[in-house]
């Protein structure tokens, strides 16, 4: 991807009725990506995955980029006095 173009983000109401469109009239992924304007079919098989197992809120969700691990979590005082106590 050239340098300076943001990526395309689709909003949920976008995806359902992409996939909606797969799903209920029986369109190829080729086509609906035509018609809504989408990059590449391989979204829509993504977005339709995601619909037939957790549902149209499930397209809501960003999956982008890796989660967060956070602060490593403390361990508890007294696991941590013993092994203190074992070096």
């Amino acid at each position: 991807m050239p340098k300076g173009i943001p990526n395309k983000r689709y909003t949920p109401e976008l995806k359902q009725m992409a996939v909606e469109a797969v799903v209920k009239e029986g369109l190829s992924y080729n086509e609906d990506a035509r018609i809504y304007g989408i990059d590449g079919h391989d979204r829509i098989q993504s977005w339709e995955r995601i619909y037939l197992t957790e549902g149209p809120e499930g397209l809501a969700l960003e999956r982008r980029g890796r989660g967060s691990t956070g602060r490593p979590k403390k361990l508890p005082k007294d696991v941590e006095e013993d092994l203190l106590a074992e070096v």
